[in-house]
């Protein structure tokens, strides 16, 4: 990572967060969604996120606004009047089986990180190294999903993630 004057250069322009709709229980969540923003702004990175204003996605999405970086929503169309938003963990779970699939064929080699906040995602990550143990995911795949549990810690985990995949499905025409 480069140093611009006061500004830390990211080798990323924009890194997507899933986060809730709701604030949690505790207050740490809050606090960690609002340093996360803000570690993002102090590396020059913007944010790409479901688009609610409700919850933590939006305390995240108000620290990388406030602070001057650029926030892009997502949200489906049929969901913008009344914004409803709310990814379940079963949602959750399957975006992340496809980002690892992908990897594992070589479709992409971004890395996905989890920030395990009191340990919340204990539990995922043993099933994910369960499904590894099994066969169901080679463990280069697996290395995909770069966990930390301070924001600072996570983001540098990403920066400095290298794929560990093979490029299976280089040669398919993903264009039709």
């Amino acid at each position: 990572m480069k140093m611009e004057s006061d500004v830390m250069m990211s080798k990323f322009k924009r890194i997507c967060v899933f986060c809730g709709s709701s604030q949690g229980n505790k207050n740490s969540y809050q606090d960690t969604a609002i340093e996360l923003g803000k570690e993002l702004v102090s590396r020059n990175i913007d944010l790409v996120y479901g688009g609610g204003s409700i919850g933590l996605m939006d305390l995240v999405s108000q620290a990388v606004h406030d602070n001057g970086r650029h926030v892009i929503r997502v949200i489906p169309k049929i969901l913008v009047p009344r914004e409803l938003t709310g990814e379940t963990v079963g949602e959750v779970k399957v975006v992340m089986a496809h980002l690892i699939s992908w990897a594992q064929l070589g479709i992409h080699d971004k890395p996905v990180g989890l920030l395990n906040l009191d340990e919340y995602y204990n539990s995922l990550l043993s099933f994910i190294d369960k499904v590894v143990e099994e066969g169901f995911i080679s463990p280069n795949a697996r290395q995909i999903i770069e966990s930390a549990t301070t924001t600072t810690e996570l983001v540098e985990k990403l920066e400095e993630y290298v794929p560990y995949h093979e490029r299976v499905a280089s040669k398919l025409n993903w264009k039709n």
